[in-house]
């Protein structure tokens, strides 16, 4: 089975039709069958069952998406350690959205200074995701808000991301609330599950409420979608201070005090054992835990 059968394989489960990979990836769509009916007869179990709607998985299809993916970036992985053997190696990181999208990439200017020869290769990817890859060696480091199920892992706090409630100047709220009174507040929250959510339910049923008693007016996919309506004036919203803070810098934005919670929480650095580690690999991460807050702008 070669390794670009497996990405194909993959890439039609994605898109559920093989002549848009086919077209996508200027191969012809008989060859592009005559390969997936080859992986079949490999693997020896029928993966797609194919009508005009295009192409779904069976289960035996599904087994093979679950471990595809990592096996084409693994693969990967090898290949490009293979070619930097010798030379500058590049880091590979994975960090939750927000970390890699706020926190990261200021401190990895900062790190780059630091160590000259490092080269950074942050992606964004979900919690269980960073744990899996660092596991398999698919990142060598990641970035999560919550710690590693996993034992075998290190794990490190390395910043405080403060949240805080934004509202625009004019809105009609007081500077400072107490936890009760944000009932009576349009809430603009993030969807699935999130340690800003999570801690906050925890802080309501303190005082005997849920999310559900929220006036929750909008669930957005994106902390960049919770911050442009919050802009808008269409509520108010929890964020990491990191999403916010060119905006209160300019003024844009303002944060509402509430005196008796904290919805705080903790950025963790999860790397395998010291025993597998590259060089480049803990210096940059005694690099980073040195500089703890400070590595952030």
């Amino acid at each position: 089975m070669h390794i670009e059968c497996l990405d194909f394989f993959l890439k039609i489960a994605k898109m559920k039709s093989i002549s848009k990979v086919a077209n996508s990836s200027h191969i012809s769509q008989s060859a592009l069958s005559q390969q997936m009916q080859k992986l079949e007869e490999s693997l020896g179990f029928k993966l797609f069952v194919r009508s005009n709607r295009g192409v779904e998985l069976t289960e035996w299809g599904n087994i093979v998406l679950k471990y595809s993916d990592n096996i084409i970036r693994t693969y990967n992985k090898m290949m490009d350690e293979l070619k930097n053997q010798g030379n500058n190696q590049e880091i590979k990181i994975e960090a939750a959205w927000t970390i890699a999208t706020y926190c990261l990439p200021c401190a990895l200017y900062k790190m780059k200074e630091k160590y000259p020869s490092h080269n950074y290769d942050l992606v964004s990817s979900s919690p269980e995701k960073i744990e899996q890859d660092v596991l398999n060696d698919i990142c060598d480091i990641g970035f999560a808000n919550v710690k590693p199920s996993n034992q075998s892992l290190s794990c490190y706090e390395v910043i405080n991301e403060k949240v805080v409630l934004a509202a625009l100047p004019n809105y009609d709220i007081p500077e400072e609330i107490n936890l009760k009174e944000i009932l009576n507040y349009p809430l603009i929250v993030l969807k699935g599950e999130c340690i800003i959510k999570e801690n906050l339910e925890n802080n309501l049923k303190k005082i005997d409420y849920s999310l559900e008693d929220l006036n929750i007016v909008f669930t957005l996919e994106s902390t960049e979608a919770v911050k442009s309506l919050v802009l808008k004036g269409y509520g108010v919203a929890f964020l990491p201070y990191s999403a916010v803070k060119k905006e209160l810098f300019s003024k844009e934005l303002i944060t509402v005090k509430i005196p008796d919670i904290s919805l705080d929480y903790s950025i963790y650095l999860i790397n395998k054992a010291d025993t597998d580690l590259s060089n480049p690999v803990r210096e940059f991460i005694e690099g980073f835990k040195n500089l703890g807050n400070n590595v952030c702008c």
